[in-house]
């Protein structure tokens, strides 16, 4: 059985900031605005979360305040379990407190570009003492290492402790293989807001993603009809904010979805170094492309 709390719509959200601090005035904001939007379950701690940016002490207490905020309304995931160290990663695994957080999320290493045997291995070390469910993430754009479907496979059936994948590749090839080969609990979810659609179709059962920071109701209506099988609703909504997706990644994740959030008053455009605040220029063609589509999805 599929673990239904992972079916749908996942947010993978932002962390504000104001004056070089997280903001959790303003995150509280955001929670409630995604959650009150139907969003299935909250990721916090992952790159749009700006994870890397984050001390130790901030990321516990992002999850703490996540933990907190949330109050139980939705599922969370703790997004900060990816990297390259494997020991590290399976000692910090043992060690952490789980306590109000339903799954983790972890990213194929980076930078190291290991073999698919080393991916297999990096993550069965984990599962072997994760006390909670793991959800494998392949993000070659970012890691430069691409997850293979034969590669997801094997992990899912090695261990009902991986309950699914974010599957970031952008490669329906590669994802209608794993939907056709992995076994029945195994969850399949979109982590590209563009083809979310198209893999909802194919069979996924869902979307960790970007853009419900901003329009949870439209995006998670989006999955929703597409997983009943509504091809027409499903399409009307996909192609209503589908011109806003270019704008939000014009300077990088999560440069645009933070200057979303700010145009709709949510919280500042703040990111910290290495990146930088999204430029007026495309700031304005968002503002403009943000505007048009709410408009859209009043019709």
């Amino acid at each position: 059985m599929k673990d239904q709390r992972f079916i749908g719509t996942g947010v993978a959200i932002i962390t504000p900031f104001k004056n070089g601090e997280i903001d959790y005035t303003a995150f509280g904001h955001v929670i409630d605005h995604v959650i009150h939007g139907g969003v299935n379950y909250i990721v916090a701690l992952g790159s749009t979360g700006e994870a890397a940016t984050l001390s130790l002490q901030e990321e516990r207490a992002v999850l703490d305040f996540c933990i907190q905020h949330i109050g139980n309304r939705v599922p969370l995931v703790a997004g900060n379990f990816g990297g390259n160290n494997t020991h590290l990663l399976v000692e910090k695994l043992k060690s952490y407190n789980f306590e109000g957080i339903s799954a983790v999320l972890s990213s194929s290493p980076a930078y190291v570009k290991p073999t698919q045997e080393g991916i297999f291995q990096h993550y069965k070390a984990m599962v072997d003492v994760s006390p909670v469910p793991i959800i494998l993430y392949n993000v070659p754009g970012r890691t430069h290492s691409n997850m293979t479907w034969q590669t997801t496979v094997r992990l899912a059936e090695y261990s009902k402790g991986f309950v699914g994948i974010k599957e970031a590749s952008g490669d329906l090839i590669q994802t209608i293989n794993i939907i056709k080969n992995k076994p029945e609990h195994f969850i399949v979810t979109s982590g590209d807001d563009y083809v979310a659609l198209p893999m909802a179709l194919v069979g996924c059962d869902g979307v960790i993603s970007v853009i419900a920071n901003a329009l949870p109701r439209a995006f998670s209506q989006m999955m929703n009809f597409a997983l009943d099988r509504d091809v027409y609703a499903a399409n009307q909504l996909n192609m209503k904010t589908y011109d806003l997706h270019q704008w939000l990644y014009v300077e990088g994740n999560p440069v645009g979805i933070k200057a979303a959030m700010e145009i709709l008053g949510l919280c500042t455009r703040e990111v910290r170094l290495p990146l930088s605040p999204m430029t007026d220029t495309n700031y304005k063609k968002l503002n403009e492309s943000l505007a048009s589509t709410i408009e859209d999805l009043k019709h």
